[in-house]
């Protein structure tokens, strides 16, 4: 019998296992745009360290291993901003993803006050594009990385959440 793939709340301990993970999932974004040098690919560890102090940090288990993760905090115009959703190359195409922005974004509105999400990817990342849009986000804009990597902007509702959950 396998092991099911549980949500939840990420802990300190978690950081190293967030961090080589976040590593490895980015690889192929960086591929992308040929730009090893984009934000989750330079994070150093001790960053991690203070998101998981200071944001909202869910992560998906398989047993005792981190196999996806995202996180959140909330924007001085009220809305979460979500970011850095990965899942382990062996498990993508499962729903995982999904269920951990359903997870972020409930954490984010129930515990956090969020009145919306908003996300960015990079306008190459169709895999990212087609499960923001299945979940409910929508196209609001455009921006540069500061990586330089041109970023599709999208947003929905928080109210929404639930609909999707």
């Amino acid at each position: 019998m396998g092991m099911s793939v549980t949500i939840s709340v990420a802990t300190e301990q978690d950081a190293e296992q967030i961090f080589r993970l976040q590593y490895l999932c980015f690889q192929s974004e960086a591929a992308l745009y040929g730009n090893y040098r984009i934000a989750p690919l330079v994070q150093s560890l001790d960053s991690v360290k203070e998101e998981l102090v200071s944001d909202c940090v869910i992560v998906a288990r398989l047993g005792d291993e981190v196999v996806g993760s995202v996180r959140g905090h909330i924007t001085e115009d009220g809305a979460a901003s979500i970011g850095k959703l990965c899942v382990h190359p062996r498990l993508q195409g499962h729903g995982i993803g999904a269920r951990l922005l359903r997870a972020a974004e409930a954490a984010l509105a129930g515990e956090r006050g969020a009145k919306k999400f908003r996300l960015h990817t990079g306008h190459r990342s169709e895999g990212n594009l087609r499960l923001y849009r299945r979940v409910g986000y929508e196209t609001v804009g455009t921006s540069q990385g500061t990586d330089g990597v041109p970023m599709i902007v999208l947003e929905k509702q928080a109210g929404e959440y639930a609909a999707t959950a």
